[in-house]
């Protein structure tokens, strides 16, 4: 069980609504009913009971109201206690784990130098878990590629990035090189979906495909001479270990949206983010 669980039940059970609990916490009303039912799955028990006006507490509702309240305010008072004297903003930012590799930490290194007291989280994991973080308010905003609901998330900020085929040097002994692809494990990653689609073109013949679930595994595969792979050329650059590597820079461009939640309410560590993303240099879109 969550406090942030906690914090969404005790919101529906004051406003005896999931519209309007969903409306004041920022989320989609089916991200709240899905956390109250999952919190009610957990404990095995009804929490509310439905009707046309709304909600109201069943008797293990008002219990667990009730130790909710305790719950949080205790959470409350030991943040309180143990919070520094001057206070600090936090910003949490989702992104797959090709692009956060290089890209992210140079954004985030440029940031804090104009932005002081503010603690920055950077949370890695597949599009699809990081839509859900980002609707259920665990991530303040997050980096994604391609498509995603409009009625959920707007794009405040996209940038473009560049594309490189990598494979080993053609003195390598491995003659298989050029039939191996070394791509991520996650199926939606658009870098290894970039891979398989250049093979059907130029590799036709049923490519062996070796899976890896970071950027750096894939770097270093290649490095060895194990196959060839798409990374972003950003991962590229400066590498010294990848030098003698081959290198092909790819014509087509990918998109890279920055996303957060539809809501009217933005934390201050947030807005300021945007503010600073918005003030990039001409590569955004």
């Amino acid at each position: 069980m969550e406090s942030h669980d906690l914090r969404i039940f005790k919101q529906v059970a004051d406003l005896q609504s999931v519209s309007k609990a969903a409306e004041k916490l920022g989320y989609v009303q089916p991200n709240v009913s899905q956390r109250i039912k999952s919190l009610e799955d957990e404990l095995g028990v009804r929490l509310f009971l439905r009707n046309n006006r709304g909600v109201t507490l069943t008797e293990q509702g008002l219990i667990l109201l009730d130790y909710a309240n305790r719950i949080v305010e205790l959470i409350d008072e030991v943040t309180l206690v143990l919070q520094p004297e001057e206070s600090r903003e936090c910003l949490t930012i989702g992104a797959p784990q090709t692009v956060s590799a290089v890209k992210i930490p140079q954004l985030f290194s440029s940031f804090l130098q104009d932005v002081r007291h503010m603690d920055v989280k950077l949370k890695t994991n597949d599009k699809q878990h990081l839509l859900n973080m980002l609707s259920y308010g665990e991530l303040d905003g997050a980096f994604v590629q391609g498509k995603y609901s409009a009625s959920q998330f707007d794009t405040v900020h996209s940038y473009w990035e560049e594309v490189v085929l990598i494979s080993p040097h053609p003195g390598k002994d491995d003659s298989r090189n050029d039939s191996v692809l070394i791509v991520n494990g996650d199926k939606n990653c658009i870098y290894r979906n970039k891979t398989l689609e250049y093979a059907r073109v130029h590799h036709p013949e049923h490519p062996v495909i070796m899976e890896f679930d970071s950027l750096e595994s894939i770097l270093q595969a290649v490095h060895d001479g194990m196959g060839m792979s798409i990374v972003p050329a950003s991962a590229v650059h400066g590498r010294e270990a990848l030098s003698t590597v081959q290198h092909k820079r790819l014509s087509e461009r990918i998109r890279i949206d920055f996303i957060i939640r539809h809501t009217k309410k933005q934390p201050p560590g947030l807005r300021k983010f945007i503010r600073f993303l918005q003030n990039q240099p001409s590569e955004s879109v």
